[in-house]
């Protein structure tokens, strides 16, 4: 029950609600149990006193009952309903601000659709255990316990011989319990992995449509369905037998009560009116010991899902803020990679003591083999990934011993496939300072030669993209990323070139967005066009993780070396001899 308890810690903040909530529960309860009572004396007035006079007094005082007990069950009610509300919104919150604190490394090791799943298919599992299983839970306490005692006072015998089962009762909820908890989490990974199919291929839905992949998917989809099925009626089978079996036993003592209150009332020991009583509480107690082991199984259920949210709460990031890290003040952008290795596990090495100099404003292509670790080098400048050895320092200062948002902050990445949001055209430009103007983020995207397709839409900026930027081609969709950037401002520009998916018309507008983007900033761009090459200050050539080659140009093509080789195949070059 650890995580259980911890999940209870968040309704802290709440103590307020919760305790008004216990208040009128508790009151509530108790008129419900003052009403075997009344009905008891109800009978002895019909069938023993027959007086018409008590008859109306004890029906008016039940009527009351019942009034007042449904304001104080709204109240109840509706103040655990807010405290539990406010349980899952809190969890959900911080379990989300956790995960996106998380590197590139943890989304590189776990499917996105499993994350989408715990933070919402665990977290709405958790959604009863605090709201109505709490309710349920604690007012079924109250009645067990008040039951018990009125019946011990009723009568004591009767009592004792009822109390015998419920040991029995008591072993078998907590052994099947714990077999609907292992099942319960098998049932959340199953359904995780599910998820996993759905966002994969609907985020790939070009590729699934281009190969015509509807039924495979289909077909893969409908295995993790079946397997989450398949799961579920494991958990449901162990369910379906422990509910009939704690409801047997319980129904088994009403039985037994009916029979031994019978003796008693012949024995003179119990008044009809007495025994009305005790079977009415009898049925409010046995209501509880057969709710408790539905309650049981959905608490079960619940603590698989917690265990996989606490899970992720208790996984630290690896990379963060260092206990010493100070804020990096505005920089130059001079850039040096000293004796740099890095390697995403200890079995892939991908750079090998890299060194580097890049002077403020220099650009520097980058350009090398698939695989060569041009990529990998550009995510050590934000911090995406840390060194494994060696130091990365901006104008003399190490990444590490300062905040990421004050580095982040003021370096840009226009990536290769440029990402949007679902929102509009001038939200997505404003992504890249949010407290930029109007004004500010038009002559951004007039800058990246966005401003004329824009206003061409029929909303303009406020037109909606679509789901990563569908509804725009594929040059406007990264005209806008470049405007994203334009308006960040930033010192830093790290710029991996894409070309082929676009026009020539598109290509020449990237082009021109990209060289007024570069103007008077570091960057190091992974290239692909022959412009971006002759034109950078500096070549950088990789290949197995190693710098092989440096320099301008043309000073590369004299050497006739990996870039004469990667220049003449790529792009094909009438070399002069």
């Amino acid at each position: 029950m650890t995580s259980y308890t911890r999940l209870l810690s968040y309704v802290r903040p709440y103590t307020g609600r919760m305790v008004l909530a216990l208040i009128t529960l508790f009151l509530s309860t108790l008129l419900g149990l003052v009403m075997p009572l009344i009905v008891g004396s109800v009978v002895d007035v019909v069938f023993v006193q027959t007086s018409l006079d008590l008859l109306n007094r004890f029906t008016l005082v039940l009527l009351v009952i019942f009034l007042v007990r449904a304001v104080f069950s709204f109240i109840n009610r509706y103040s655990i309903a807010f405290v539990g509300e406010r349980v899952v919104a809190d969890l959900r919150r911080q379990l989300y601000d956790h995960l996106i604190s998380f590197s590139l490394r943890f989304y590189a090791d776990h499917r996105t659709g499993e994350i989408v799943s715990r933070v919402t298919n665990d977290v709405t599992t958790l959604q009863a255990a605090v709201t109505e299983n709490v309710i349920a839970l604690l007012q079924q306490t109250l009645t067990l316990i008040g039951g018990v005692v009125f019946l011990f006072w009723l009568d004591w015998r009767l009592t004792s011989i009822i109390l015998l089962g419920i040991p029995i009762v008591t072993l078998t909820m907590v052994y099947l319990g714990r077999k609907i908890r292992t099942a319960a989490r098998n049932v959340q990974d199953r359904l995780a992995e599910a998820t996993g199919v759905v966002d994969e291929s609907f985020g790939g839905i070009r590729i699934v449509k281009s190969f015509a992949r509807e039924e495979y998917e289909s077909n893969r989809f409908g295995a993790k369905v079946e397997e989450t099925f398949a799961a579920a009626m494991e958990r449901a089978k162990i369910s379906a037998v422990l509910a009939p079996l704690i409801g047997f036993l319980a129904f088994m003592s009403i039985t037994v009560t009916i029979w031994f209150g019978g003796y008693e009332v012949i024995q003179g020991r119990l008044t009809p009116g007495g025994l009305v009583s005790y079977i009415i509480y009898t049925m409010l107690v046995a209501g509880p010991i057969a709710a408790f082991s539905g309650l049981y199984s959905q608490f079960q259920s619940a603590l698989g899902a917690t265990q996989r949210i606490f899970e992720l709460l208790d996984t630290a990031p690896d990379i963060e803020d260092a206990p010493h890290a100070v804020p990096l003040p505005t920089i130059i952008g001079r850039v040096v990679f000293e004796d740099v290795s890095f390697e995403y596990d200890s079995s892939v090495p991908v750079l090998h003591n890299l060194s580097l100099t890049v002077e403020p404003g220099q650009v520097v292509a980058l350009v090398g083999p698939s695989g060569a670790g041009k990529t990998t080098l550009v995510n050590l400048i934000p911090r995406f990934y840390d060194v494994t050895s060696g130091k990365i320092t901006i104008d003399g200062t190490d990444l590490r011993d300062v905040t990421l948002n004050s580095l982040r902050g003021q370096i840009g990445i226009v990536p290769q496939e440029s990402i949007l949001f679902s929102d509009t055209v001038m939200q997505n430009i404003r992504y890249g300072r949010l407290d930029a103007t109007d004004a500010e983020v038009e002559a951004a995207a007039r800058a990246a030669n966005a401003h004329e397709f824009i206003t061409a839409m029929p909303n303009g900026y406020q037109t909606l993209v679509g789901e990563r930027g569908v509804k725009l081609s594929g040059g406007q969709r990264q005209r806008i990323s470049i405007a994203r950037a334009i308006l960040k401002d930033p010192r830093i520009l790290i710029l991996d070139e894409a070309t082929s998916s676009l026009d020539s018309e598109s290509e020449h507008l990237v082009q021109e967005a990209l060289e007024r983007l570069m103007r008077s900033r570091t960057t190091f761009v992974i290239a692909h066009r022959l412009s971006t090459i002759t034109n950078a200050d500096w070549v950088v050539v990789l290949d197995g993780g190693r710098i092989v080659e440096q320099g301008t140009h043309t000073d590369l093509l004299a050497r006739q070396g990996l870039y004469y080789k990667l220049h003449a195949m790529q792009f094909r070059f009438v070399l002069e001899s």
